[in-house]
């Protein structure tokens, strides 16, 4: 990715401990996902063996296959279940690590939680870099310190990759969010209720 036009701005979490057990929530949900205009699309499991993951990542191939998909953490699961990218963690896979692995076309992001880590996730071949949690978050255990609009501002003026911006985000926030100097915000929570309805929402607020 050379350009931060190239990621839309609105990037869809799909964390699978918010939904019930079973492949047919991921089949609604994801649907609902895909009918309301989400492009690009994030599956989180942090808590399912590989067997369940690659299962129910095959099933996210299957019902979004126009859409860039993402796999959270596991770089070896996006290359079998066919997924367009992988997202990395502070303490996951190396960026190197994923390269090697995926080559060069695949998407790869990196999460950041301060400036400095953003800097340094300027020099990696990543295609995006992730800062967050913007606001407070209950999408994680034991989240990083909020950052806050200033932290994305701040983020913003150390990198020019395409950044995406996380953590507490949500319909009546996201504008602001942008503002701050993000290409792109990453929504979990706001999603559940009503997902067909919270993308299309999204997608008008942020034009």
């Amino acid at each position: 990715m050379s350009t931060r036009s190239q990621l839309p701005r609105f990037y869809a979490i799909v964390d699978a401990s918010l939904l019930p057990p079973g492949l047919s929530a991921i089949d609604s949900f994801v649907g609902d996902l895909v009918a309301g205009g989400a492009t690009l699309l994030q599956y989180r499991n942090k808590v399912a063996n590989s067997a369940t993951m690659l299962s129910q990542a095959r099933e996210f191939r299957r019902l979004a296959p126009n859409a860039r998909l993402v796999m959270n953490d596991r770089a070896d699961l996006c290359l079998a279940a066919g997924f367009d990218g992988v997202h990395l963690g502070q303490d996951d896979l190396s960026i190197a690590g994923a390269r090697s692995l995926l080559g060069p076309g695949p998407l790869v992001g990196l999460s950041t939680h301060n400036p400095e880590q953003a800097r340094e996730a300027d020099t990696t071949t990543a295609d995006y870099v992730a800062i967050g949690p913007v606001f407070a978050t209950r999408s994680k255990r034991n989240p990083d310190p909020v950052i806050g609009l200033e932290g994305v501002a701040q983020a913003r003026r150390t990198t020019g990759k395409p950044l995406v911006a996380i953590g507490g985000i949500d319909r009546r926030n996201c504008r602001d969010v942008i503002a701050a100097g993000a290409d792109s915000v990453a929504v979990i929570s706001d999603l559940i209720e009503s997902p067909r309805k919270s993308v299309e929402d999204f997608l008008r607020i942020l034009g």
